[in-house]
């Protein structure tokens, strides 16, 4: 049985942003708006349990979008998660030089953002006999109202950290209809792969309706 929690509207917002295209890899460039997944992640960011998950319903865009073009030093290279475990167990150490692995790249992002989110979670299969909806509603209720976490909320990439509270309907929707485009809804995790779930976004008024997220019975949540 399918119960549903109280629809929350939260702003979001911060200083920088950047929602990558997934079609752009080399040179990130922002979508026009936050995308339903890094939403989810910002909220989950506030309460996070295997026994909900979290789904978006609306996006109200607080500012019209502008872009920034910034330059970064990046590495090319990630630590193997296995090779990472072995050195913490008492294994080789790692030897790792940064300025040999570095390279620039350029970043499309957004600048000055403001948004609201109007969301609601669900119990998963994996909420217990002692799970119910309101005990989750006054988690999260008290820790939006307290500003509190349990891991920095951010913007599509960690570097750009965002400010989270509850939203009373000031500023309103910027007075804007537009076409975004193909949008990605979230990531599907399955037994046979991950999968990049797209919707066609159009905002109205600056608000942008989000279709919902349809479970599967082998979706499992990411590690």
């Amino acid at each position: 049985m399918v119960q549903n929690a109280s629809v929350y509207r939260v702003r979001i917002r911060g200083d920088l942003a950047c929602f990558t295209r997934p079609e752009l890899k080399t040179e990130r460039v922002s979508y026009e708006i936050i995308t339903p997944s890094a939403a989810r992640g910002v909220l989950e960011a506030v309460l996070w349990k295997p026994a909900i998950r979290w789904h978006i319903h609306r996006i109200l865009v607080l500012k019209p979008p502008g872009f920034i073009q910034i330059r970064r030093n990046e590495v090319t290279r990630r630590a193997a998660v296995r090779t990472v475990l072995a050195a913490s167990r008492g294994g080789p150490a790692l030897d790792y030089y940064a300025d040999d692995d570095r390279a620039q790249r350029n970043t499309v992002a957004l600048r000055d953002v403001d948004y609201a989110v109007e969301a609601a979670f669900r119990l998963t299969a994996q909420s217990g006999p002692d799970d119910n909806i309101r005990k989750f509603e006054e988690m999260f209720e008290r820790r939006l109202d307290r500003g509190q976490f349990h891991m920095q909320p951010y913007l599509g990439t960690r570097e750009f950290p965002a400010i989270v509270e509850r939203y009373e309907g000031t500023p309103p929707p910027v007075e804007e209809d537009r076409e975004l485009g193909e949008v990605l809804h979230d990531v599907r995790y399955t037994r046979q792969g991950n999968t990049p779930v797209f919707f066609r976004a159009r905002m109205v008024g600056g608000v942008v309706e989000v279709p919902e997220w349809k479970e599967t019975d082998d979706t499992r949540e990411p590690l």
